[in-house]
């Protein structure tokens, strides 16, 4: 589906919540596969029982991976992913925990060369299913201006 929307359209506060996803024992397996991140925190049960949360805990790269992947949704042809930034982990999130996302615009800024773009700052909080927030970041997008920019 597509949704184009520019820079303008886009409203400070405006939210929205994406369905639940069950972090499973094969999320975190292919996960350190592909990463090499084979660390005990993630990979050794007996280990994690001797550590300070008692249980593996999936990889906070993972998380992240899979919470961005949840936010997509319509495809805007008119804006692109710019980055991330602030990006922290803030609980741990252990196999079979359920996590949510939700995204906020809190921010619209100019472009600092690109006077036809603008930065839309979309703040992702992930949460497991006690509702605790377990990582946050801001996601920044490029969104075309409808009208560009008199200057920057």
């Amino acid at each position: 589906m597509f949704q184009d929307r520019y820079f303008e359209d886009y409203q400070i506060g405006e939210q929205r919540q994406t369905m639940g996803r069950t972090i499973t024992e094969t999320d975190i397996v292919l996960h350190a596969g592909q990463t090499g991140d084979f660390y005990p925190h993630h990979m050794d049960s007996e280990w994690c029982k001797t550590q300070d949360f008692g249980q593996r805990i999936a990889h906070g790269t993972l998380i992240f991976s899979v919470a961005i992947g949840m936010t997509a949704g319509a495809i805007n042809q008119l804006a692109f992913s710019y980055g991330y930034d602030r990006l922290r982990f803030i609980k741990p999130v252990f196999i079979n925990d359920t996590i949510h996302v939700r995204v906020t615009v809190s921010d619209k800024r100019e472009h600092a060369k690109r006077t036809d773009h603008g930065v839309v700052v979309e703040k992702c909080e992930v949460f497991n299913q006690h509702d605790e927030l377990v990582l946050v970041c801001e996601h920044l997008l490029l969104a075309k201006r409808q009208t560009p920019a008199t200057s920057v």
